[in-house]
Formats: C-alpha cells, sequence, structure tokens
C-alpha cells in the first residue's frame, strides 16, 4: 500500500471539496459576501435566494462536480496498483467525505463554508449514480410538495441509505457503504439542525428565488 499517494490524495480530496463556489462567485463577479445575505449560508439554496438562478444553477453543478471528482480521486489508487480491488469503496467513501468535510469547514474561508449537500450528492453520483438519481427525484417531489429545500434535502439524504438497505437492486456487496450512506445523512441533520428547528416552529423560509443583478 502506496502510503504517500494515499496521503496526498486524500489532502487532494479535502482541498477539492473546500472550494468555496458560492463565495467566491459572489465576491468576484457580484462584490457581494453571500455569507452576508439571506441565510448566511454559503451554498447552492443561498446562492439561488440572493443572486439568482444563472448563479445558483452554477454553484449547485461545481458544487456536485467537487463531491464526484474528489470520490474519483480513489480510482487513481487502482491504477497506481496502490490498493487491493476490494478496498475501492472503502477509499472512495473516505474521499468523498473529506470533499463534504472540506465544503462545510472549507481551509480557504476560515473553515466557514455550506451545508455540503451538493458535494454529498456528487459522491453518490460516483459510488452509485442508479439510487443517487432516484434520490434527485425524491428530493425534486418532496420540494414540489413542501416548498422546503431542507427537508428535501433531509429527506433525500436519507433516501439513499434507505434504496440500499431495502432494494435488492441496489443492495452493495460490501455492507460499509450503508453505514456509510446512514453516517452521512446524520451529518446532514447536524448540519440542518437551525432549519429542523425553524420547520418545528413553523418559520422555516420556502423556496423563494429573486434574480440578483450583476455588478
Amino acid at each position: 500500500m502506496n502510503i504517500l499517494l494515499i496521503a496526498i490524495l486524500f489532502v487532494a480530496a479535502y482541498l477539492i471539496g473546500s472550494i468555496c463556489t458560492a463565495v467566491w462567485l459572489g465576491k468576484w463577479y457580484y462584490g457581494i459576501d453571500i455569507r452576508k445575505h439571506g441565510s448566511g449560508n454559503s451554498g447552492a439554496t443561498n446562492t439561488f435566494r440572493v443572486l439568482g438562478k444563472r448563479p445558483g444553477t452554477i454553484v449547485m453543478l461545481i458544487d456536485i462536480f467537487k463531491g464526484w471528482a474528489a470520490t474519483s480521486l480513489a480510482n487513481l489508487l487502482l491504477l497506481f496498483d496502490a490498493i487491493p480491488a476490494e478496498n475501492l469503496i472503502v477509499f472512495q467513501l473516505l474521499m468523498g467525505m473529506l470533499a463534504v468535510v472540506g465544503h462545510i469547514f472549507p481551509v480557504y474561508e476560515r473553515f466557514k463554508g455550506g451545508k455540503g449537500v451538493a458535494t454529498l450528492l456528487g459522491m453518490m453520483l460516483a459510488i452509485q449514480p442508479e439510487a443517487a438519481l432516484v434520490c434527485i427525484v425524491v428530493f425534486v417531489i418532496v420540494l414540489f410538495v413542501s416548498k422546503y429545500v431542507s427537508l428535501g434535502s433531509m429527506i433525500a439524504a436519507l433516501a439513499f441509505p434507505m434504496l440500499l438497505l431495502l432494494h435488492p437492486h441496489f443492495h452493495p456487496d460490501n455492507p460499509i457503504l450503508i453505514i456509510f450512506g446512514f453516517l452521512l445523512f446524520a451529518i446532514v441533520v447536524i448540519t440542518h439542525r437551525k432549519n429542523i428547528n425553524r420547520l418545528i416552529a413553523g418559520e422555516e423560509s420556502k423556496a423563494n428565488i429573486t434574480i440578483g443583478r450583476k455588478r
């Protein structure tokens, strides 16, 4: 096992996740710090809310790509014979997790980032794309019915490990994927704890996109 290569790729996965798409786009192109507007979150949802449809879509797609790219770095370990093939899923999960952690605690912006949902989706797409696409459908349905992005995100995050656990078509050979799925759902819940309190109190904001103007 090539420890040096593994360490380098772990750091790379975290740094990829740390790319602060919403913050940098807001500062460079619109002249604002997205964290000082709307919900104060530096993710795609707040970008949609504050800056509008196009920048929100850009942020969402890049954040998804971050998770996919970081998770896919694990394939380099196979390419260089650094790990056995049966251990690939473990390193995919670890690198994807590092990207999610990087998104939530980005080193470039004093460890103040977003909630990691889009990056988590990218990780799911890299590991189990079919289940991830079902989760996207679940998110859209919940969002359409409830108008709450936070509720859709949490239910979609729960749908991923539940699909792996209960549906024969998605059931993985390695049960560690199911365990990690529930762990990642727990992370989504933790990062949405303020949203949960607002949902219970009936104070959570419903999806309402306002198109921003370019500076």
